[in-house]
């Protein structure tokens, strides 16, 4: 019940941004969700080109995995209820990690973190655990992002005068706490976010907007509208740099959303310089325009002189003709 009054705070903005002329990006409706046990999706990540949702407090432990049609091909659960799963992010080819890290009065000692298989089957598992404990007492979280390149996870806590970005220790021990440190700000009610594949951006959600930051230096790209959704908590971005969104209902859709062109142009990685591209191909451009190549002034001198000794020769027969 919370979470909908405070999305019904975070609408304002979106409705604040429509009004001064700050339109939603295009989106398209990528499938809708047949299956009827999906209620309260909470958390979006691609894996395997499948999408994986799991379902808000209250359900018990398990994802569901769809494909592009909107059935579920697969689910995987384990035993134990969890306090609050609310986040999911890719850990690899055919699994993701689970995020139980909701806490919404900031009252949890610890959280934790499971790694989970998926795929195109149902799968009763007996997964890894992972404490995660903050520094200075429990906070509210709903995003949990990896960076592709490294596997290190990102913790992104809620809160409405601002979040914080924590990061995980990159080697992850179930034997003790994993503590989190914080490296950054963020947006202030986050639900969801993502890295982008190049491992140089991701992208931070809350009800209404969405937020694009560098990485590792956590700086600001840029900030976009989303379409307006019932309870918009998950974004996703696949293994091409698309980007999709989805909220919690039963039955409801999840969008492909453009990336503004401001935005996708700011991530666009810097064009080499010339010196850069032909130390890549390996051409010496400077040697070859210091030094020309002689070849054709050899040639072009051997010809000068054959078509002289021919010249002479002819001089010499007709003097001998006259004579």
């Amino acid at each position: 019940m919370l979470d909908r009054i405070v999305g019904l705070v975070a609408v304002v903005p979106f409705a604040i941004g429509s009004l001064a002329g700050a339109p939603a990006p295009h989106a398209v409706v990528e499938f809708s969700y047949r299956d009827p046990a999906i209620v309260e999706s909470s958390a979006l990540v691609v894996v395997d080109d499948l999408f994986v949702t799991v379902n808000d407090s209250g359900d018990s432990g398990r994802v569901f995995v769809v494909d592009r049609s909107g059935d579920t091909v697969g689910v995987t659960s384990w035993d134990g209820d969890p306090v609050d799963d609310e986040a999911l992010a890719p850990a690899g080819s055919g699994s993701v990690w689970v995020g139980d890290i909701g806490d919404n009065s900031g009252s949890r000692e610890s959280v934790e973190v499971l790694e989970v298989p998926v795929g195109r089957s149902n799968e009763h598992v007996v997964p890894e655990r992972y404490e995660l404990v903050y520094p200075g007492g429990g906070r509210d979280a709903e995003t949990l992002m990896a960076n592709p390149r490294t596997g290190q996870l990102f913790v992104v806590s809620k809160n409405l005068f601002g979040g914080t970005i924590y990061a995980a220790p990159r080697r992850l021990s179930t034997a003790h706490p994993n503590r989190l440190r914080p490296v950054a700000g963020s947006l202030g009610l986050a639900t969801d976010g993502a890295f982008f594949p190049d491992g140089r951006h991701y992208v931070v959600r809350d009800y209404a907007t969405a937020t694009v930051y560098t990485f590792p230096g956590h700086e600001e790209v840029g900030s976009f509208p989303l379409p307006k959704q019932r309870q918009g908590e998950g974004i996703a971005v696949d293994a091409d740099g698309a980007v999709f969104v989805g909220t919690e209902g039963q039955f409801s859709d999840v969008l492909r959303v453009d990336l503004p062109r401001s935005v996708a142009r700011a991530m666009a990685p810097p064009l080499p310089s010339p010196d850069a591209y032909a130390s890549h191909l390996d051409i010496e451009v400077d040697d070859e325009d210091d030094h020309p190549p002689l070849w054709p002034w050899l040639l072009g001198g051997g010809a000068v002189f054959v078509g002289f000794a021919a010249g002479i020769a002819r001089l010499l027969t007709r003097h001998g003709s006259a004579s």
